[in-house]
């Protein structure tokens, strides 16, 4: 009979070989430790260093941009050419501390990028955000055939780059509402060419991106791909068609499949969709009907605490590995817990700052968290109590106006 810790221990094999010494995956958050001309820092070598410290199986960075034109929030890292290959090795080489594995997520925001950080924005369709959001992100313009293109190729760049600095994948963030996610979704991508349409072409530029990919890389080079289950918006992709994308994905010869879901919109990745209490995670109903029709790994985050609902999924053949975030931004260590002792869970509070119309947004959700990773960043510990006004206060002025000015500018 299985323990929850020996369940957690074991290790699992991808399709392309590569073996994780665990079933625990620290999904991607977002660094923002990249300075304004948005290169590869030293410092995140120390973050993704304690991870592996940590106990981790797998580590998924934090998404990088294949361009530095096309930026999702200041901060962000950057990878178009060679000149950060040494501080890259470094970052590979950290996170594979203790025999991990560590994919790099890369991206492109589309139109999901605050006003002012970029001279301009592009998505597949020119479609506003909804009137509450149109105050923070302006109208795109319409990507012409060669401008997709192009993009395709930045994707199997980076990825290339990656695996030269040491990488041992990387993931394709097709969720959350950047410009993959764009793609797919009816709602956001209203085209009437080879790149939308019905469901087939709307995953055209997804699958392009992955034949790039893998066009770039070496066989024993692995990608997976963070998808959602649904967008939770009227008008916006729905289980039923994420579901075929998903198996279309997999059939192309995908490593392993991420779920998660939402949009900035409608941001269930935060969240806001509140997991059962009978089930931790998030996103499990859809897992279970994707299982029975998926034979790729699949990876759910969102939601998990405790280390008892980790492995039941995880026995129950519904998932094969667990993602971790925000219990890794507290404690890096969590992992190795989880291995090792009983009846392990963490409890994390809903931080606030005590603003009603700040509270409201939920930014302190995520700002509060990358701050954490900062103070990581620098050697530090975490510092799970500190307060939600101080925090955000802080995260303002390393993160204000004034920083997305200079990144602009270093362009």
């Amino acid at each position: 009979m299985p323990t929850v810790q020996s369940t957690l221990a074991q290790s699992l094999t991808l399709p392309n070989g590569q073996v994780i010494p665990n079933r625990l995956v620290k999904s991607a958050m977002s660094e923002t430790l990249g300075p304004a001309d948005n290169r590869v820092p030293a410092s995140i070598a120390t973050l993704y260093g304690r991870w592996a410290d940590g106990g981790i199986g797998l580590s998924i960075t934090g998404n990088v941009m294949v361009d530095r034109k096309a930026l999702g929030e200041a901060g962000n890292i950057a990878l178009e050419d060679e000149r950060d290959l040494d501080a890259l090795r470094a970052w590979a080489a950290a996170g594979q501390r203790n025999g991990g594995l560590i994919y790099m997520q890369i991206n492109h925001p589309g139109r999901q990028t605050p006003k002012g950080l970029n001279l301009e924005t592009v998505a597949p369709s020119a479609v506003p955000f909804s009137a509450k959001m149109q105050r923070f992100f302006g109208t795109p313009r319409v990507l012409t055939d060669g401008e997709i293109k192009e993009i395709v190729a930045r994707f199997g760049r980076s990825a290339a780059l990656a695996e030269q600095a040491g990488f041992d994948g990387v993931q394709i963030h097709a969720a959350h509402g950047y410009l993959i996610s764009q793609f797919l979704s009816p709602l956001t991508n209203q085209r009437d060419d080879a790149w939308g349409g019905d469901a087939p072409k709307r995953r055209a530029f997804a699958l392009a991106v992955y034949r790039a990919i893998r066009a770039a890389t070496g066989p024993g080079f692995g990608v997976g791909i963070k998808i959602n289950s649904a967008d939770f918006q009227k008008g916006g992709i729905d289980e039923e068609e994420s579901a075929e994308t998903i198996l279309a994905l997999a059939g192309e010869g995908m490593d392993f499949v991420e779920i998660s879901g939402g949009t900035y919109e409608a941001p269930a990745m935060a969240g806001i969709r509140a997991s059962t209490q009978r089930r931790e995670a998030y996103f499990l109903k859809f897992a279970e009907a994707l299982r029975a029709r998926l034979t790729v790994p699949l990876l759910v985050t969102g939601g998990f605490r405790s280390g008892e609902a980790m492995a039941e999924a995880i026995e129950a053949g519904t998932i094969d590995l667990v993602g971790l975030a925000r219990p890794l931004a507290v404690e890096p260590d969590f992992p190795n817990r989880l291995m090792t002792q009983d009846d392990t869970r963490i409890e994390l509070a809903r931080r606030r700052t005590g603003i009603k119309f700040l509270d409201r947004m939920g930014m302190l959700e995520v700002t509060w968290y990358e701050r954490q990773l900062h103070r990581m960043a620098q050697g530090k510990a975490p510092r799970p109590n500190e307060g939600g006004l101080r925090s955000f206060l802080g995260y303002l002025w390393s993160h204000g106006i004034i920083r997305t000015l200079r990144a602009r500018r270093a362009r």
